[in-house]
């Protein structure tokens, strides 16, 4: 459907900040209430260290630039701040996001839209849920089961993906909002104890065709592996 330039405009500036997904994973609460004295002096309980390996990664690093410059000029033709929009977190040392969207009007016959969004998220080793690692392949299952629906999506197709991290996941997936069909590509994955997701979405405005879907994925796929490698060149000593 063709849109005046000012509901364009309006979508754009729908678009500017994404719902973000950027989960707890699991809860610290074991669920047990308070437990009774003991008649005998018990031992010390054994300290993380001792019980659980400790998380591989100790840090994250700046979200915004987990992937270059290039592939953001490739990915987000225009985009509105090349640097990225960094989302607000509790402690960007535990999870965090960065956005980027732009619209490509060099053609005005060829309106393209495209977001991208990278979350990182890290597991520290707990005695009571586990390893670092252990914690983050489970959230790997609940990131991608959340991300078969996001945007109201219907009949994602998923799919594991081999040579990106210790393990991945993509799904693509189509939605409708305002009128207009988008594409999305979304790849899960996981380095040790961290959980990479990345989102990248697209969109043909005002007559113009949608992205290609594999091509959708395969850049979605390229910028998770920029992402796996900056989160081991984070934390070298």
């Amino acid at each position: 459907m063709h849109r005046t330039a000012p509901r364009l405009a309006r979508i754009l500036a729908c678009a500017a900040v994404p719902v973000m997904l950027v989960a707890t994973g699991c809860s610290d609460d074991d669920g047990g209430g308070a437990k009774k004295a003991s008649a005998t002096p018990s031992k010390a309980a054994p300290s993380a260290s001792a019980t659980t390996k400790a998380a591989t990664f100790a840090k994250l690093p700046d979200v915004c630039r987990t992937v270059s410059e290039k592939t953001v000029d490739k990915l987000v033709p225009k985009a509105k701040k090349k640097e990225g929009e960094a989302l607000p977190a509790t402690d960007a040392n535990d999870s965090a996001s960065c956005f980027w969207n732009g619209l490509n009007d060099e053609d005005a016959k060829d309106l393209q839209f495209r977001t991208l969004t990278i979350s990182l998220k890290r597991f520290t080793a707990d005695p009571t849920l586990g390893s670092g690692e252990k914690r983050a392949e489970a959230f790997v299952g609940q990131r991608t089961t959340k991300a078969a629906t996001e945007d109201g999506a219907k009949e994602a197709k998923t799919e594991k993906v081999s040579g990106i991290g210790d393990e991945a996941n993509s799904v693509a997936s189509d939605y409708r909002k305002d009128d207009d069909d988008y594409r999305n590509a979304i790849v899960v994955t996981r380095n040790a104890n961290v959980v990479i997701t990345v989102k990248y979405s697209g969109a043909g405005y005002q007559g113009a065709k949608n992205p290609d879907a594999g091509d959708l994925m395969k850049d979605a796929q390229s910028a998770a592996k920029e992402a796996v490698t900056s989160v081991a060149d984070a934390n070298k000593k």
